[in-house]
Parts: C-alpha cells; structure tokens; sequence
C-alpha cells in the first residue's frame, strides 16, 4: 500500500504526495489530506484480473475515471467497453459502474467526483490572470539553474 501524505500547506494551498505514481498501490483519497471542498480526487489500484469488489452509483456526484495504466473493461448500467492507458471515462449520476483490469500489469487510475451540474464557469470562464511573478531565483533552480 502506498503512502500519501501531506508535504506542506499555506493559508490558500496544500501540497501532498501519493510517492512515485507508477509504484503506487492501493487506494487513496485526498479529500481530507488536501482539505478539498467542492470534489474529491482518489488513486486506485487494481490487480492483474481485479475488479472493484462491488458495483455502485452516486446520488450526487457524477465520476471521471482516468486510466493511468494496464487495460481492463469498463461497465455502466449494461454498456460494456475496454479501457486502457490513457482512457478517460465520465458516469453521471445514479449509474451503476464498476472496472476491472484483464491486463497482466497493475491498472493505476485516478478517480475524480464532483457534484453533477455545478461547473458553473470553469477555465478562462473562471480564471484571473494575475500580476505575480517567480519568487526570486526559484525558477533558474526549478530549471536545474543556480539560484542566486
């Protein structure tokens, strides 16, 4: 089982760290390690023939799935489709779902949940362009630079 754990927080940010993705194991939840309010963000994974042990649906919250790793199939309802690296999948409200991975490698994913209809502006919609700028010489080191 892989570690999560928090790094560091401000007043407006937190900072954690699930390790190395592609050693991840396990499941997490980030929702309170990150103190989120408006979604919670979890990585999972399954075994080689794994599924998740139980079909299920939100009252609430519709889920994107993305695949990280491996290849399995993915079910809503009666619909049945593969899933592989890279595959990114949207369940709406009150849809039973479940995957499993048929590959021969672990299936990392990350699991995202938020209430359905609530993106009310998102992006440039949403976004303020700020006049902040790099703390000094952090950048040049964040480059692989001195950081004079």
């Amino acid at each position: 089982m892989s570690e999560t754990k928090k790094l560091n927080e401000g007043a407006k940010f937190a900072h954690a760290t699930v390790g190395n993705v592609a050693d991840f194991s396990g499941k997490a939840f980030l929702k309170d390690i990150l103190g989120l309010t408006g979604v919670e963000v979890s990585f999972g994974t399954l075994e080689p023939g794994q599924a998740v042990p139980f079909f299920h649906a939100h009252k609430d919250n519709e889920e994107v799935y993305i695949i990280l790793t491996g290849e399995g199939t993915f079910q809503v309802e009666g619909d049945t489709f593969p899933i592989a690296s890279g595959s990114v999948v949207r369940v709406s409200t009150g849809a039973s779902r479940n995957h499993k991975n048929n590959s021969n490698v672990p299936m990392n994913y990350i699991c995202i949940q938020a209430k359905e209809g609530s993106l009310d502006r998102c992006t440039a919609d949403d976004a303020i362009i700020t006049e902040t700028e790099w703390v000094s010489g952090f950048f040049r080191w964040a480059m692989g630079g001195s950081a004079v």
